[in-house]
């Protein structure tokens, strides 16, 4: 059960979703807003339970997590202050097809599902926000599909980090190898190999857990076409500038 937090430091409108509401909009549904602070490894939602609140992450970060009937888990989609956490819950569905786990700490805020599904059926700037969203996520989740087929661990561990420094408010990712690499679905051994790579070319820091993004730009020259795809999918139809590149 995820418990709401006395106190947070971030403001709804972190989310940059809930921030592109008209006021009055916003407004209906500042009162039903639960502040939450998450901390790594926070399991949001099992598969196929009905969860009673949709989450908008303002610095948190969560992965949309498929696991098969073996046990095995991949990472199929990362979530944080770009959008929301629970979108079937308005397309129609009651339970989510797939887990959702913590993987970077944070805050969010949380709406009971029945304040959304009602408001949703107002129609509006909710409804048309949450639908063009739920098309970048679309893109997002079937470019990861292609992406683990087909690109070698480097480019795709890349891409990762690079889709999770376009969702939280910071540089630094508290991420051991192991947590890569069920990320990029392969064997730590492999990650590892990757990072490394990575730590050479001064392209990331990594001490005691906290990776530093310390080169945008050398990390997309290394990452796969996926990468680009993912991204204009998801700023181009919400209205919002990339993520600058530096170094």
């Amino acid at each position: 059960m995820v418990r709401a937090a006395s106190t947070v430091l971030s403001q709804p409108r972190d989310n940059h979703l809930f921030a592109t509401l008209p006021r009055k909009d916003a407004a209906r549904l500042l009162p039903h807003l639960m502040p939450v602070r998450w901390a790594l490894g926070t399991v949001l939602a099992a598969p196929h339970q009905p969860p009673a609140y949709l989450y908008f992450p303002t610095t948190a970060l969560v992965s949309l997590v498929y696991t098969t009937a073996s046990g095995l888990t991949a990472d199929i989609g990362v979530v944080g202050h770009d959008g929301v956490v629970g979108t079937t819950l308005f397309m129609g569905g009651t339970t989510m097809p797939h887990g959702a786990l913590v993987r970077v700490a944070g805050e969010a805020y949380g709406l009971p599902v029945t304040v959304l599904q009602a408001e949703f059926q107002r129609g509006g700037a909710l409804r048309e926000t949450l639908l063009r969203y739920t098309q970048t996520l679309l893109t997002q989740l079937a470019q990861a599909a292609v992406c683990n087929g087909r690109h070698p661990v480097l480019a795709r561990l890349c891409r990762w980090l690079l889709c999770l420094h376009d969702r939280v408010p910071t540089d630094e990712l508290c991420l051991t190898h192991e947590i890569l690499a069920q990320m990029v679905s392969t064997r730590r051994e492999s990650v590892t190999l990757a990072a490394q790579h990575l730590y050479a070319v001064r392209v990331l820091r990594y001490v005691q857990g906290h990776l530093t993004i310390v080169d945008r730009r050398g990390l997309e020259a290394l990452a796969c076409e996926c990468y680009a795809i993912v991204r204009d999918a998801s700023t181009r139809p919400l209205g919002r500038r990339p993520r600058p590149s530096f170094s």
